[in-house]
C-alpha cells in the first residue's frame, strides 16, 4: 500500500507540473497576442496620423495659393 502512495505521488506531482507548464504556456501566448495588438494598433494610428497630416498640408498649400492669386 506504501508503494502505491509513493507511485501514485510521484505521478501526480508529474501531472501538476505538466499541468503548470500548459498554463503558463497559455498565459505567455495571451501575453504575447496582446503585445502584437497593441503594436498593430500603434501602427495603424501612425498610418492615419502621417495620413491626415499629408491631407492637412494639401489643404494649407491650396489655400496659400489661392491667398497669393488674390493678392496678385
Amino acid at each position: 500500500m506504501c508503494t502505491f502512495f509513493k507511485s501514485a505521488g510521484r505521478l501526480g506531482a508529474i501531472i501538476a507540473l505538466i499541468m503548470l507548464f500548459v498554463g503558463l504556456m497559455k498565459q505567455i501566448i495571451a501575453l504575447i497576442s496582446t503585445l502584437i495588438f497593441a503594436i498593430k494598433f500603434g501602427v495603424i494610428a501612425l498610418f492615419a496620423t502621417m495620413l491626415l497630416l499629408v491631407v492637412f498640408s494639401m489643404f494649407r498649400g491650396r489655400q496659400k495659393r489661392r491667398r497669393e492669386m488674390e493678392d496678385i
